[in-house]
């Protein structure tokens, strides 16, 4: 991987986004989108109180000053709100086949956005940065099987299932992309 290393989101556009670092300000939304059943569903499987929000929310920045990379706040451009967030973290997952060390992609939209193909559109930026950025990687993402929308978008953009495997006792598909 490139050695160079950003130590908060750059700022980045889609069409309908604007991609930039989270913002103090954009907490409540962002607590109320995953006090949300409909985006926890598949992400989790509970809606997540405020307390678990606000220590998620405190984790974007210590990923981009750790690791050079992180999660993007999506602002709408023709509202200005914020309507989810993508990016790429490190976890440090407790699963087989391991994935530590490996850029995992993740994203989660507002319900009022989605089925509009914003995920796609958002993610696509993600990875074209992650390939700028990182070089000529393996980039992974983890998903619930019945989340077809975001198996959807991961085709979409290039991943490709590697195996089905447990995550917190729970099935899910790995799935990886190559630069």
């Amino acid at each position: 991987m490139n050695t160079t290393q950003a130590t908060t989101a750059p700022v980045m556009e889609t069409p309908r986004t604007i991609l930039r670092a989270h913002r103090i300000g954009d907490f409540d939304s962002y607590a109320t989108m995953w006090a949300d059943p409909v985006v926890t569903r598949f992400i989790g499987g509970k809606p997540r109180t405020r307390e678990e929000s606000w220590m998620r929310f405190l984790r974007h920045a210590g990923l981009w000053s750790l690791l050079g990379y992180g999660f993007w706040a999506i602002e709408e451009k023709s509202t200005g709100r914020f309507v989810g967030e993508a990016g790429f973290h490190d976890l440090k997952r407790d699963m087989q086949p391991s994935i530590e060390g490996i850029p995992e992609a993740g994203w989660a939209l507002a319900p009022a956005v989605h089925g509009a193909g914003l995920a796609t559109e958002v993610v696509a930026c993600v990875l074209a940065w992650g390939d700028e950025t990182f070089g000529r990687v393996r980039t992974v993402c983890i998903i619930d099987p019945e989340n077809t929308a975001s198996l959807n978008v991961a085709t979409k953009c290039g991943y490709r299932e590697v195996v089905r495997t447990l995550y917190h006792d729970a099935l899910t598909i790995l799935l990886e992309r190559l630069s």
